[in-house]
């Protein structure tokens, strides 16, 4: 299994290629630009983007490139600018403040700042953005997942089974996908696979057999006091 997880993700990689990966930051006068460049660099960024897209591509089970979301121009951008927030994506194009970059405290910038850009890659590469603005928190969901199966967990998200509600975003419905998948591996994959056509709750009935409501309420009885 770890021979056959090995060559697909050495396949996916080849076919980053023909992607390209740029970074361009404008905000290399302020404080938080020049630690960027200092403690990050561009040429890790773009390794980083690669990286990510790749891990992405598994995470969806999407080796052939034309089950993909089109990237612009074939090209995905990471842009540092002098702006609030910590990263958001328009397209193909990841936004990162050099503000958060320069808030970030302890010597793990690089972990930090890798597990926003594999969030936001993934919505570079996700279906069914065109319901973002009903549905944010599933889309939003699906990225955090992203960042958890690669590893980029910070210390402050809940714990399995925290959250109120399954739709809540980030961490609380990432951590719900988790189990999910744990019922069917491939459920992301297959979910992300249908919201092309737009988000339904349905979908969770025709993959997994169980209401979304059903599911959730089956995810926080195995965490009971969470």
């Amino acid at each position: 299994m770890k021979i056959s997880i090995a060559l697909l993700l050495l396949g996916l990689a080849a076919t980053a290629g023909a992607v390209t990966f740029d970074v361009t930051n404008e905000a290399s006068s302020t404080a938080g630009g020049q630690r960027f460049d200092q403690e990050y660099g561009a040429d890790y960024a773009k390794q980083v983007l690669s990286d990510a897209s790749s891990f992405t591509w598994g995470i969806f089970n999407q080796p052939d490139p034309s089950d993909r979301r089109p990237a612009d121009g074939d090209t995905v951008t990471l842009a540092v600018r002098d702006t609030d927030g910590i990263a958001a994506t328009s397209g193909s194009t990841v936004e990162l403040s050099a503000r958060y970059v320069g808030g970030i405290t302890g010597d793990d910038l690089k972990e930090q700042v890798t597990g926003v850009l594999y969030h936001e890659v993934a919505h570079v590469w996700q279906w069914g953005l065109q319901d973002y603005g009903a549905h944010s928190g599933v889309f939003e969901g699906i990225a955090d997942y992203v960042r958890l199966k690669a590893g980029y967990v910070p210390g402050h998200w809940v714990k399995e089974g925290g959250g109120d509600r399954w739709d809540q975003g980030y961490d609380v419905t990432a951590r719900f996908l988790d189990y999910c998948d744990s019922l069917k591996p491939g459920f992301v994959a297959e979910m992300n696979g249908k919201l092309k056509d737009g988000y339904s709750d349905d979908y969770f009935v025709q993959i997994l057999g169980k209401s979304v409501d059903q599911l959730w309420s089956d995810y926080k009885a195995k965490y009971p006091g969470v």
